[in-house]
């Protein structure tokens, strides 16, 4: 039983779109502007550097574009130092979502990356399988990376997935099965896609509260919207187009038993949606359901997940990786 309190944020901003270095800066003067907040656990959007591949939904498969992408995605460790770095000042936990390029190679996945406050990378999950036009940027993450970790003197699990990973619920339930007790959902803006515009923020919500209450678990629900840094970047080097305009996203912090406790929050604006995130509260919704538990079911329900290797750098990532001060 838990019995901690954290001061949580969930970020809700646009990288500084294809541009790798400059959007890891704003990462680290987003982490000191929580630090400001006295934000002890803080989440950040979806691939957030160097930004949702947009472009995919936009014009027709383009390998240079995809090469474009794959020069401004992050090498785990390499790219990531001064994030640690700023992990390690201000004492916070972070969790961040990034476009992964394999160290020495060309394959990209869609990752989330955790940050324990000492600067120690504790993992890297990739996203088991990108959806629809994603497929043609990212490759499939394995089992392997589907982790939750233990940030050191909390006592309490984080665990993350992407966009629409949530809806594959052998990757929650292999999450609820290692003791989350807070979930990170990392979304970029889907409400500024043609089609979209109406029913992006209801499922997000919904699938959202789905996971904090069938998981029984605080969710952290951190978004990007769509600037002009974006906009411009397509039209300058892919021309017009009309399935993307500005704005959008959806962040919030949500309780296990789905009442939003920070936010939501929507629109072109940068800011970090904040909530006290109490653990103690847990153990009453668990008397309830119990997905790692009684509400289980083993004897009726069986469930599997390979945990094999699939990548042979899968060892490389998923941490811990220290921070070397010096």
């Amino acid at each position: 039983m838990l019995d901690k309190k954290v001061n949580a944020g969930a970020v809700h901003a646009a990288p500084v779109y294809m541009d790798k270095t400059a959007t890891l800066r704003k990462v680290i003067t987003i982490i000191s502007d929580a630090a400001a907040e006295s934000v002890e656990l803080l989440a950040f959007p979806e691939v957030f550097v160097p930004g949702f591949p947009y472009f995919t939904n936009c014009y027709a498969p383009d390998a240079s574009t995809v090469a474009l992408y794959a020069a401004q995605s992050v090498v785990v460790p390499d790219d990531l130092v001064d994030v640690q770095a700023a992990c390690a000042e201000h004492n916070m936990v972070v969790v961040l979502g990034i476009s992964e390029r394999m160290r020495d190679g060309y394959t990209l996945f869609n990752s989330i990356v955790t940050f324990d406050a000492d600067g120690t990378i504790l993992g890297v999950h990739r996203k088991v399988q990108p959806t629809w036009a994603e497929r043609l940027v990212w490759g499939q993450g394995s089992g392997y990376t589907l982790k939750t970790y233990e940030p050191k003197g909390t006592g309490y699990r984080i665990g993350a997935l992407a966009c629409w990973e949530h809806t594959m619920n052998g990757a929650r339930q292999a999450l609820i099965d290692q003791g989350e007790h807070i979930h990170v959902g990392c979304w970029p803006a889907l409400d500024i896609l043609k089609g979209f515009e109406d029913v992006a923020c209801s499922q997000i919500e919904a699938l959202m509260k789905a996971h904090a209450l069938t998981a029984q678990v605080f969710v952290l629900c951190p978004s990007s919207y769509v600037d002009d840094t974006c906009l411009r970047w397509m039209e300058q080097n892919l021309g017009p187009q009309d399935k993307v305009k500005a704005g959008g996203g959806w962040t919030a912090i949500i309780h296990p038993f789905c009442p939003v406790i920070g936010g939501p929050f929507r629109g072109p604006v940068d800011t970090i949606v904040t909530a006290e995130i109490d653990l103690s509260q847990l153990s009453m919704v668990k008397v309830y359901v119990d997905g790692a538990g009684h509400y289980k079911r083993p004897e009726l329900f069986r469930f599997e997940v390979n945990t094999e290797r699939r990548w042979g750098d899968e060892t490389d990532i998923v941490g811990p990786i220290p921070w070397n001060a010096s």
